[in-house]
């Protein structure tokens, strides 16, 4: 059994290559490994035929070495997913949640996505189609987008608590959770428009389904009772 610097033994496979410690020595492999995975999804190889015999070849490793890092061709593409979102995704949407304002956090969100999607757009396009092909796969992106989900929802419910929107049902969640998908990202963007551009457009739809208001909605102020009293009077002179 492999153990840690530390003596105690290593339990199982590292499945999350964005959640291993500086003290795994091998931290470095399973990145590599991962990032072999990635290179592949980059290319132009058949993604149907996508195995992990490609990624240890690539990698220059015992197919049972990435095996036993990853358990499956399902935990090593979990692995990457992971790597990628810790390099293009955690960061700026912890950045948003940290704003203030529930609207600033919206638009920060929906830029975070298009940025997120924009970083690595040929191999999360191939990765998201790998889970089209596969079951196990598939359900690990459905996983994904879930969170994503129910990250929407909890900005929907301050954007309400705030008076800057309606409470969301859950067809505007449907709505949402689409208009904020890759799919939707890698429609839009096509091949003429930026980031920056596809993000402001779906900025607006987001914000256009969730009838955002400028500023929070104060209620109307009720005529003092003299003012009512006069004004009924006038009316009926």
């Amino acid at each position: 059994m492999a153990r840690l610097p530390n003596g105690a033994a290593r339990q199982g496979p590292v499945k999350n290559v964005a959640c291993i410690p500086s003290l795994y020595p091998h931290n470095q492999r399973l990145h590599a490994n991962a990032a072999a995975a990635r290179n592949l999804l980059a290319g132009d190889a058949d993604i149907g035929a996508f195995t992990v015999d490609m990624v240890a070849h690539q990698a220059g490793v015992a197919r049972m070495t990435v095996y036993y890092q990853f358990e499956s061709k399902r935990g090593l593409l979990e692995a990457l997913s992971d790597m990628l979102a810790t390099r293009g995704l955690v960061g700026p949407l912890r950045d948003a949640f940290a704003r203030p304002d529930p609207v600033d956090q919206l638009d920060g969100l929906v830029s975070a996505f298009c940025a997120f999607w924009a970083s690595d757009r040929v191999v999360i396009r191939r990765l998201r189609s790998l889970a089209a092909l596969d079951r196990e796969i598939g359900q690990s992106v459905h996983a994904r987008d879930q969170r994503r989900r129910d990250v929407l929802r909890t900005i929907c419910d301050r954007l309400a608590a705030a008076g800057r929107a309606p409470a969301a049902a859950e067809t505007e969640l449907d709505i949402l959770h689409t208009l904020t998908s890759f799919e939707v990202y890698d429609m839009l963007a096509g091949t003429t428009r930026s980031e920056a551009e596809t993000a402001q457009l779906v900025a607006r739809l987001v914000r256009n389904e969730l009838r955002v208001s400028a500023a929070p909605a104060t209620p109307a102020r009720r005529p003092r009772r003299g003012r009512l009293r006069q004004s009924s009077r006038n009316a009926c002179d």
